[in-house]
């Protein structure tokens, strides 16, 4: 399914792939590659509360700045909250990205082989196969709790309503 309208980049519109998620329903099942090469899906995350964020790459400002942000609240937040980073970068480049910049607390993973995530969860940008930025929050029963569509490729999310959402499952 295409999506047009739903979000810009330099305020020209893209067209995203897959359905939009929406809050209250179960959250689809993908697979994503860790930075060892190891298939990961919603499932290795089970019984734990997921916040996760779809990026275009972590090496572009607003993206570095999400991840960092997010890895700096991780360590305030409780045990069962998972954060999780997906985006079309090598696992290798995540791998690089996150030793660099001692994210530590931030799960990566990249959907760069199948787009996987990026098709289930309604992110998939068209005409670039990168992801659009995005905050999703599942509940330990892996029911969709909160979803952001940022609406500029080039912008970053609400984070405190993210956040808040976050918290309101812990």
């Amino acid at each position: 399914m295409e999506r047009s309208n739903v979000v810009t980049f330099k305020g020209s519109p893209i067209t995203l792939l897959g359905d939009e998620v929406k809050i209250g329903q179960k959250a689809k099942d993908f697979k994503a590659l860790d930075s060892s090469l190891s298939e990961k899906s919603l499932s290795d995350f089970k019984g734990k509360i997921k916040l996760i964020a779809s990026v275009p790459s972590l090496d572009t400002p607003v993206c570095d700045t999400e991840i960092k942000r997010f890895n700096d609240e991780a360590s305030k937040l409780s045990k069962d909250l998972a954060i999780i980073f997906i985006s079309m970068d090598l696992p290798f480049a995540q791998k690089r990205f996150c030793q660099e910049f001692d994210i530590n607390k931030v799960k990566t993973l990249s959907d760069h082989r199948d787009a996987s995530f990026g098709s289930a969860y309604g992110v998939l940008i068209k005409d670039m196969r990168l992801l659009a930025r995005a905050i999703f929050i599942v509940d330990k029963s892996d029911n969709v709790a909160y979803v952001e569509y940022v609406k500029e490729l080039g912008m970053g999310p609400d984070y405190n309503a993210a956040l808040a959402a976050a918290k309101k499952l812990i």
